[in-house]
């Protein structure tokens, strides 16, 4: 058996796994990449396999990031079945076609400047349209049973607490009369989620893939971080500003939607402006996800379960307001009461967010606040980061609002967390994969699990190929020479893309200071900075 590392290798997004045996061939998850230009430009490339030699997929959970290309793999001729749980095939029904949609509106926009160039248009990487007829090769199936898709595999789905639907696959591969046990855990949680239940473990395995989004911190503001919500929340409605909340549609909407609805008694007397403030979710996705967190009360904790005996809506209260069209959605910023808003996307790459982050980022009185990981090259990430200046629809917006980011909303484990799941292992693996993180936090996560439980652990890079024998994991290809070269070039062109940002913000502060005046101290600082960019310029061609 070998296992190739696709995406989410030295980087967080673009999960894909491929798994050959001595008979099939199968993916485990086939998602895209996201974040910076050199890594999102990866995905109009073609497959570095036949996708019509794919026999099927399992599918850990609906994240765009583990399931937006399989679209494309099903348009490049991919018609095997893709098993993941009910929740995830649902998700996936709204999730898929609204990517599919976002692709079709950015290419729109991309084609008006080559037309305008001279230059012939260029499609779209799917369309809505191939993204609901693929959903037809779903196969939805439950937690927790032991499954022979055939003669050689078999699957169990065990829920991982990140997501609706989420699951750890546990795969037991019979080859020559020997069976390996490997399992890939998708995306972890962390216990305590709200409506989720928490990671289940798993007894035993001889090959671990793993994540390790957070697995160089842990998250310190966990226990009182709705509280710490409230807080800032409470702070600028008393200014008279607005809180804007990026938040990813499907997840991190609900859990504070279920969040504002469970601690009104528990914070009651911070709660009382709360509860005069219209809180929006204008997200068309969002709302069609809550519908399916409706529908799918197996997935939900005791606590939730509780909620919905008592004929109570966990994800609704009186003040929540939500907005489908258009019209809806921009009825809000003609306004400037106070009031919560909360948009996807979650990183700010696309989508209604943007469009409130243009009317709010200059305000003084408002917030902007993070609930959830922030991937490198973002606009989220960037405002995090402290950037002051960003560019959004083609207009430089000054960043005058205050920026917060509440790490313990994350949907992913900490160290201590993944840790402690691994520690729950009763037969540890042999070798662990760590997988899905940023470079320098997958190394230290590797560190970290082999100091605790001297497991040999693997970091692998994108294209690496390691065969898995009877006593040996061993590594036998890598990335080809070409694809390599073509990532080198996409790396040179994020640096030259860093360093035009650079020299836009310098041009607006020129052209400012010549308005108000300079000083000759200022005036040979900015010489100086001209150096150092004309330095980096040459360091880069060179």
């Amino acid at each position: 058996m070998q296992i190739s590392f696709l995406g989410a290798a030295r980087t967080v997004t673009g999960s894909c796994f491929l798994v050959t045996t001595n008979k099939y061939k199968f993916l485990v998850d086939c998602g895209m990449f996201q974040g910076q230009n050199k890594e999102v430009m990866l995905n109009v490339d073609d497959f570095t396999f036949a996708p019509n030699t794919i026999d099927f997929m399992f599918l850990t959970h609906a994240h765009i990031d583990h399931s937006g290309r399989i679209p494309k793999l099903f348009n490049d001729g991919f018609t095997g079945k893709i098993y993941t749980t009910k929740a995830t095939a649902d998700l996936c029904g709204i999730m898929l076609p609204d990517s599919g949609h976002i692709q079709e509106m950015e290419i729109e926009w991309i084609n008006r400047k080559r037309v305008r160039a001279g230059k012939h248009e260029i499609p779209p990487l799917y369309t809505a349209e191939i993204a609901l007829n693929c959903l037809k090769l779903f196969e939805p199936m439950p937690y927790d049973e032991v499954i022979q898709i055939n003669d050689e595999i078999k699957v169990r789905f065990r829920d991982a607490g990140h997501m609706l639907g989420s699951a750890v696959i546990e795969l037991w591969v019979n080859e020559n009369g020997k069976e390996t046990k490997v399992v890939f855990t998708g995306d972890l949680g962390n216990s305590g989620t709200p409506i989720l239940r928490d990671p289940e473990w798993v007894g035993s395995a001889d090959i671990l893939v793993m994540e390790s989004t957070y697995g160089d911190r842990n998250h310190k503001d966990r226990e009182d971080r709705f509280e710490n919500f409230v807080d800032i929340v409470n702070e600028t409605l008393d200014k008279g500003g607005r809180v804007v909340i990026p938040s990813f549609a499907v997840g991190r909407t609900q859990e504070i939607v279920y969040g504002l609805n469970q601690n009104q008694n528990k914070f009651k007397e911070k709660y009382e402006r709360i509860l005069r403030t219209p809180v929006y979710v204008d997200s068309p996705l969002a709302i069609s996800a809550t519908e399916i967190y409706k529908e799918n009360p197996q997935c939900y904790d005791e606590e939730a379960r509780r909620y919905i005996l008592e004929n109570k809506n966990p994800v609704d209260f009186p003040t929540l307001k939500l907005t489908r069209t258009v019209e809806e959605s921009k009825a809000i910023n003609e306004t400037d009461e106070p009031a919560i808003i909360i948009s996807a996307s979650g990183m700010c790459e696309a989508g209604r967010i943007r469009h409130h982050l243009k009317h709010h980022l200059w305000e003084e009185n408002s917030t902007i606040l993070f609930v959830g990981h922030q991937a490198q090259g973002t606009l989220g990430r960037r405002l995090v980061d402290g950037e002051k200046q960003v560019r959004i629809f083609g207009e430089d917006i000054t960043v005058k609002a205050r920026i917060e980011f509440i790490e313990g909303f994350s949907g992913h484990a900490d160290q201590k967390t993944l840790l402690n799941w691994l520690g729950n292992f009763e037969k540890k693996p042999q070798t662990i994969f760590v997988v899905h993180g940023d470079p320098d936090v997958q190394d230290v996560f590797a560190s970290v699990i082999s100091d605790t439980y001297g497991i040999r652990t693997i970091v692998p890079n994108r294209g690496d190929i390691f065969d898995i024998g009877e006593d040996r994991v061993a590594q036998v290809g890598e990335e080809s020479n070409e694809r390599k070269y073509r990532f080198m070039c996409l790396e040179i062109l994020e640096k030259l893309n860093l360093l035009k940002d650079e020299v836009d913000e310098m041009c607006l502060m020129i052209k400012e200071d010549l308005r108000a005046g300079m000083s000759s101290e200022e005036f040979e600082d900015m010489k100086a900075r001209l150096r150092k960019v004309e330095k980096s310029i040459i360091a880069t061609l060179e």
